[in-house]
């Protein structure tokens, strides 16, 4: 994935700058470069703007003004042409009934208009080479766009719920964008739709047996 396929090797010392950059576009690939880094070490949820601020040489305002939120900072360092909170809003938007539907839909609709999945096809081509690709990915698809969708439609068993949705999902995009598995390489959007949206809904909302619940 160029930039995305490598990191330090966990005992570098990092290099700070000294002093604060100006606002300039050399700010944005600076925070984009030190977003990278943190996301790699730390999740998502351990990465904070003040240390991604921390780590360019730069006052955290400047996350806020370049990229508004630590989401949308997230996806930029990916190089993802999306709005993880639009995605979101769009599948929650009618509530549980359907949300498998949607889920589907829009996984697809982004990934086909990104000629052929962009990126993201690009980064699960590294996943199996590259620790840092594969935890890119899957704080993505769990963390970013999945975990917050299952807190607010499945009864309970979130992170079981989101990780299995997750798995559906990715595999779509390694059997549909990487590997060009027929007939799914040239599948209709629609047609994928009806075939696996149910299984997503009843991974989301419906019942999955017996196990342990999320603590």
């Amino acid at each position: 994935m160029g930039r995305m396929s490598s990191r330090p090797e966990p005992d570098t010392p990092v290099k700070r700058r000294r002093g604060r950059r100006s606002g300039g576009v050399d700010t944005r690939a600076g925070l984009l470069d030190a977003a990278r880094a943190e996301f790699a070490e730390r999740g998502f949820d351990g990465a904070t703007v003040r240390r991604i601020a921390e780590r360019a040489g730069v006052d955290p305002a400047m996350v806020n003004h370049w990229f508004g939120t630590k989401e949308k900072l997230f996806t930029a360092s990916m190089d993802m042409p999306l709005d993880p909170l639009a995605i979101r809003a769009e599948v929650l938007a009618g509530g549980p009934d359907g949300v498998g539907e949607r889920v589907v839909r829009g996984f697809l609709t982004v990934w086909d208009a990104a000629a052929g999945g962009g990126a993201m096809a690009a980064l699960l081509r590294s996943v199996t080479t590259h620790d840092f690709a594969a935890r890119m990915l899957r704080e993505f698809v769990t963390r970013v766009i999945l975990r917050p969708v299952a807190d607010r439609v499945a009864p309970d068993r979130h992170a079981e719920r989101g990780a299995l949705v997750a798995s559906q999902l990715i595999g779509i995009g390694m059997m549909r964008y990487v590997v060009r598995l027929e007939p799914m390489a040239s599948a209709s959007r629609e047609e994928l739709v009806t075939a696996i949206a149910p299984t997503v809904q009843r991974y989301l909302t419906g019942n999955l047996g017996s196990t342990k619940p999320d603590s």
